[in-house]
């Protein structure tokens, strides 16, 4: 009986110490949520690095202000890379006198990409970086799980956007569109976001 006694003023003792408990509980702040791939990317809005040019001087992201900036992320090695640089060329020739930048971010060895420079006659800047050019794309937020990869930063520095894979003419007719429709006020940077999304 003693026993038994104790064992009830022991789960009597439990249960009012759960109960007390509950109101402490509901009133707790709810926990962060897990940040998302595109929490990510919003909150790392305005890119900023430093990588070095072919001639291995420093460049600063910063230099291409007032310009819509595509970060197009390559290597030597990668075949889709490699066709797509005719393509950037083009759209640099055509879209450079209205506010577009192509910036080439090689993520490779500065003498590979020297020597691939020279066959392949850039019209636009290429910076070198190695490990540090992986740094700058996975800072976007995106996991890099290859190339090609470009990202595509507003006039102001914010970043708006990625593809991820080989760019293609349909593909860049889109970025001038959205760009072109957010520098006139058609729409919002996150309309924007949510037009980049479907490319």
């Amino acid at each position: 009986m003693l026993i038994f006694g104790t064992a009830l003023l022991a789960l009597m003792a439990g249960a009012l110490f759960y109960a007390a408990r509950v109101p402490i509980e509901a009133n707790a702040p709810a926990p962060e949520p897990a940040t998302s791939p595109a929490a990510s990317l919003e909150a790392i809005s305005h890119p900023a690095f430093t990588l070095p040019d072919l001639d291995g001087a420093p460049r600063d992201f910063g230099e291409w202000s007032g310009r819509h900036r595509l970060l197009n992320f390559w290597a030597t090695w990668c075949a889709p890379c490699r066709r797509e640089i005719p393509l950037l060329k083009t759209f640099q020739d055509e879209h450079g006198e209205n506010g577009f930048q192509v910036l080439g971010i090689a993520v490779d060895f500065p003498e590979q990409v020297a020597k691939y420079a020279e066959e392949a006659e850039f019209n636009y800047p290429i910076l070198v970086g190695e490990q540090d050019a992986m740094a700058v794309a996975e800072g976007s937020g995106v996991e890099f799980i290859g190339m090609p990869f470009t990202m595509f930063v507003t006039r102001d520095g914010e970043y708006v956007g990625a593809y991820i894979g080989e760019l293609h003419q349909s593909h860049l007719d889109d970025v001038v569109s959205i760009l072109t429709r957010l520098d006139n006020g058609e729409i919002t940077k996150d309309e924007a976001r949510g037009a980049f999304e479907l490319l």
